[in-house]
């Protein structure tokens, strides 16, 4: 399956994005006609060519960078926030629950659940960003340039949920773990406590009986996630930065992406904040299903916490898609300008007025 994806890639229209250039690959030289496929020489100061396996893995490193630092980074709210969400009656707020943890459990308390949440998003990072590259071209070389432009913002969203189906599988076992270390009191002080003792009470499917809520939680945080960050960038140059991306510095870009990715995060934490409730109930009531915990919660328990998962989610998709474009930069990786209308939609459009 992802042999042929890799080898779509390379034939992406994306790559410029969304225009085609003809080329021969049998040894003559000069374009082919009728051929409607990506060169395959690398742009000069690229390290590698769009779409290749080089590519993709150097994004999948990207995201490891991304989402295990940044998630590991906010710890201590996340810890807080999953506390409100399973234990409101005890803390009230976000300011009560970081003074009854430290009370409680001193200020090593506010980083339990760091390796679960490390390993876990790192392993969901490298699936996130280096599947959504993959899909996005694959989809992309499917739909063909024009579709790709006209439809491009359910493009973005079907790479991105395909690319998070397979994130949080890879998420799911340390995320069970690290809801367990940080909700259940006296449960577990670490993953190593934590990773046996669930084995033993539940066997594997302990790791796995939240996947589907957190397919609930992340597919629509991912889509909302990506789709919005890449229409967010594309309105930014086009209508708030005054000069075009191409006569922009590197530093001025990455601001542009920091700020397209605190928009997203705000929108990805309201979207898939019910789930996430559910995803930290469940893992903290054995035995109980999905469907049992939100009824229990009733539709206003379902949004403890939101506050605190704003602030969290909107600084944490910022820094990631910070991170991410950095990591691009430096390791020179192709990085296409926002789309642009294909020139032959724009002589159809043009055509069609006269």
């Amino acid at each position: 399956m992802f042999s042929s994806l890799f080898e779509a890639a390379k034939n992406s229209p994306l790559r410029t994005p969304f225009t085609k250039v003809q080329c021969d690959t049998t040894g003559k030289s000069g374009p082919v006609p009728g051929r409607q496929i990506q060169a395959a020489s690398t742009p000069s100061g690229d390290s590698c060519e769009f779409g290749s396996n080089k590519y993709f893995a150097l994004c999948g490193v990207g995201g490891i960078l991304s989402c295990g630092t940044t998630h590991t980074f906010v710890v201590p709210l996340d810890l807080v926030k999953c506390r409100l969400q399973v234990d409101p009656k005890k803390y009230k707020n976000l300011i009560n629950g970081f003074k009854l943890t430290v009370a409680e459990e001193g200020a090593r308390g506010l980083v339990k659940g760091w390796a679960p949440t490390f390993f876990g998003y790192s392993a969901q990072g490298l699936c996130k960003f280096g599947l959504y590259e993959v899909f996005k071209v694959y989809y992309s070389n499917i739909l063909g340039e024009e579709n790709s432009y006209l439809y491009r913002t359910w493009l973005y969203l079907a790479a991105s949920a395909s690319a998070e189906f397979f994130a949080d599988i890879a998420l799911a076992p340390m995320e069970a773990a690290k809801v367990k270390i940080q909700t259940t009191p006296g449960y577990a002080n670490n993953l190593r406590q934590a990773l046996p003792k669930m084995i033993g009470e539940e066997g594997v499917a302990a790791f796995y009986k939240g996947l589907v809520p957190l397919w609930m939680r992340q597919i629509p945080y991912t889509m909302m996630k990506f789709a919005c960050f890449e229409r967010t960038v594309e309105l930014l140059y086009k209508h708030v930065v005054p000069k075009p991306r191409v006569e922009c510095t590197k530093g001025e870009q990455l601001v542009v992406t920091f700020a397209a990715g605190y928009i997203a995060g705000v929108f990805c934490a309201i979207v898939s904040h019910p789930a996430d409730v559910v995803v930290s109930k469940l893992n903290q009531a054995k035995g109980s299903t999905a469907i049992q915990v939100a009824k229990s919660l009733g539709f206003m328990g379902m949004w403890n916490g939101l506050t605190p998962r704003i602030i969290m989610i909107g600084t944490l998709t910022a820094l990631q898609w910070f991170i991410y474009d950095g990591v691009k930069v430096a390791l020179a990786l192709p990085r296409p300008p926002p789309p642009e209308m294909p020139a032959t939609l724009k002589a159809k459009l043009e055509g069609s007025t006269q």
